[in-house]
């Protein structure tokens, strides 16, 4: 056991005030907080600071402006390009500068609906700068997510490009961007799209501009001054699957937001200034705006943005490549990546070719990260590998080892030890702690750690439910184990919310899109395991009377899928059965299902309808495999 960890964590839950006082000095606060945390204030009441002013302005002050900050590289492009703290604090200035030409104020929520491109980053931190609340939304989601995103949000401005490029398919945003905008309640006043050379994109006058000429025509203003906010104010929102069908919009604090990075990029990934540290991600998700924009720069690091895929961009040594490039110090990536490269590259040739430079440690998190994945990449690279676990709702880590306080325990299959800051029970379902090594629901004990959400967007009542299952405990809506050994084992989900290759994606929303394709009568979606994505949704479905022919039913569900949740759901394979397994009182019995397309022995329940419908699906999805 490291000391220092143990003595870390100890001082966070005996003494937060102290230990979380004491990490708010690496941050620049225009006014000083009153103390660390106060029940109704949250984390660092009566203070007041600017993020982007310390991911940039300070750095630039200090002296450090011709310092490394952001690495740009793109190999689906051929790009790689380098911007110093004084480069990125002009070009985010001049975005900001075109910002506030279109009145964005302080408050105002801005959507960026971009690729990985360094505009984007330019983006966020403009709106940081003045205090504007952005909500990036992934470049891959269909127009009628992306219409409900702007619903909640009601954004001022809404920030594109003309494409996005996936692996070898060019995907043209505009046309998603004016279909969610027909769909959407809520009308921006302003859409500005940056034109890419891989493919341009029409305007709409008056309510579309181009980004290039926008910035022509502000550059002459000067860069605006960091708009000091509280602490509680918000930063961004970003939007994650729910159980309904809505999307939730977790809100992101600012003092508890910086505090917490930063203290993790030193004490959790051992990177501070001048450090290269990258974050194979997307900046849609919460990885891509915890570790590739804002931790590494609050720190005075020098963060990667790639624009790529594990393989086929050109080949799986992509990763390895870039690492050995740019002297990547911490790589963080997700196990469905790794599993990806695995399968191009069972041997691993590409990486003992290229190798992983400077590189001392390898973190996955994003879905569970299985034994003999992690396995592997340990043997091949030489390096440590340590799964964590964090989520959206979260912000940053809450289970890990803790590689810069010298505590590399691992055990695979686990992902670690609690975060200082984070206290951890697994409980039964009457809410009374389960033995070691007993499964249950996985808790945090609120107060939840400064960075974690504290409200929904516009959905307190949703926020509240977290908390209501279990009187003082955070519910993380996974099960799990803790060992004796004090590891935290994440087991899986326990609602309907599935994890494919890091999307979080419910279930129950693909059953109601599922449900309304003509000719379905019942249905139901589950999450199966997969040697690449961790898991994948399953449909299956039982026709009406009249489809029961209907050779195109299993086509259509997931034409539908695509279309209303787009590619990221991954739904490919829809089983067209005569009948679901379901109890005499009517409820689908979806752990069965699980079990028959996992291949998973099975026994038929006692309280089945029809004891013949499993074989029947049995039958069903072993001639599918045959095929």
């Amino acid at each position: 056991m490291s000391a220092a960890y143990e003595r870390a964590w100890q001082e966070s839950i005996a003494d937060p005030q102290a230990f979380w006082g004491d990490a708010a000095q690496a941050i620049d606060w225009t006014a000083q907080p009153s103390a660390a945390y106060a029940e109704a204030a949250g984390w660092f009441p009566g203070g007041t600071l600017n993020t982007a002013a310390n991911c940039l302005d300070r750095h630039v002050a200090a002296g450090r402006g011709d310092a490394a900050a952001l690495i740009y590289d793109s190999p689906v492009t051929d790009t790689v390009r380098r911007f110093t703290y004084a480069e990125l604090l002009e070009e985010s200035g001049r975005v900001a500068a075109m910002l506030a030409a279109l009145g964005v104020a302080k408050g105002d929520r801005v959507i960026i609906y971009m690729p990985m491109i360094p505009e984007t980053v330019f983006a966020m931190l403009a709106c940081a700068r003045l205090g504007a609340v952005h909500s990036v939304v992934f470049g891959g989601f269909a127009p009628l997510e992306l219409a409900k995103r702007i619903d909640d949000a009601t954004p001022r401005v809404l920030l594109t490009a003309s494409c996005g490029i996936e692996g070898s398919r060019t995907v043209a945003y505009k046309p998603m961007v004016d279909e969610a905008l027909t769909l959407a309640r809520h009308q921006v006043e302003r859409v500005v799209l940056f034109q890419r050379d891989r493919l341009r994109a029409d305007l709409q006058a008056p309510r579309d501009l181009d980004w290039e000429s926008l910035r022509a025509a502000t550059a002459a203003d000067p860069v605006p001054a960091p708009v000091p906010v509280a602490s509680a104010d918000p930063l961004y929102i970003l939007y994650t699957s729910g159980t309904t069908g809505t999307p939730k919009g977790v809100v992101r604090e600012n003092g508890g937001h910086a505090v917490a990075l930063a203290w993790s990029m030193r004490n959790i990934y051992a990177i501070d200034a001048g450090d290269v540290f990258w974050a194979a991600s997307d900046v849609g998700w919460v990885v891509g705006h915890s570790y590739i924009v804002y931790a590494p720069l609050l720190v005075g690091a020098t963060t990667v943005l790639f624009e790529g895929k594990p393989v086929g961009t050109p080949d799986p040594g992509t990763f390895w490549r870039v690492i050995a490039r740019h002297g990547v110090k911490t790589f963080f990536t997700a196990p469905t990546a790794i599993r990806a490269i695995r399968k191009e590259d069972p041997d691993a040739r590409l990486l003992k070719n290229i190798g992983t430079g400077r590189c001392e440690a390898i973190f996955l998190a994003g879905e569970r990260a299985d034994p003999d994945t992690i396995g592997w990449l340990e043997d091949k690279s030489g390096l440590p590998v340590i799964d964590h676990w964090w989520q959206t709702e979260l912000g940053w880590p809450a289970i890990a080892s803790c590689f810069a306080l010298g505590d590399l325990r691992r055990k695979r299959g686990s992902a670690g030890f609690p975060v200082p800051g984070y206290a951890f029970a697994v409980l039964d379902e009457a809410g009374h702690p389960v033995p070691a090594g007993h499964s249950g629901a996985v808790v945090i004990k609120a107060p939840l750690a400064p960075g974690a959400f504290r409200t929904l967007w516009n959905n307190p009542a949703g926020y509240a439910k977290n908390f209501a299952t279990f009187a003082g405990y955070y519910e993380t809506g996974d099960a799990g184990f803790i060992d004796e050994e004090g590891f935290v084992h994440i087991m899986g989900r326990t609602d309907d919310i599935i994890n494919v290759a890091g999307h979080r994606l419910s279930t129950g929303q693909m059953e109601q899109i599922v449900a309304a394709v003509e000719g379905v009568a019942e249905c139901a979606v589950i999450g199966a395991d997969d040697a690449i994505k961790g898991m994948v949704p399953i449909a299956f479905v039982v026709p009406r009377a009249g489809f029961d022919d209907d050779s195109g039913l299993a086509a259509r569900v997931v034409a539908a899928v695509r279309a209303e949740l787009g590619p990221v759901a991954a739904l490919r394979t829809a089983y067209v059965a005569r009948g679901l397994p379901k109890t005499r009182s009517g409820k689908i019995l979806r752990n069965l299902l699980r079990r028959i397309v996992n291949g998973e022995a099975w026994t038929t329940p006692p309280t089945i309808d029809d004891p013949a419908v499993p074989a029947q699906l049995q039958s069903l999805v072993a001639e599918h495999h045959a095929v």
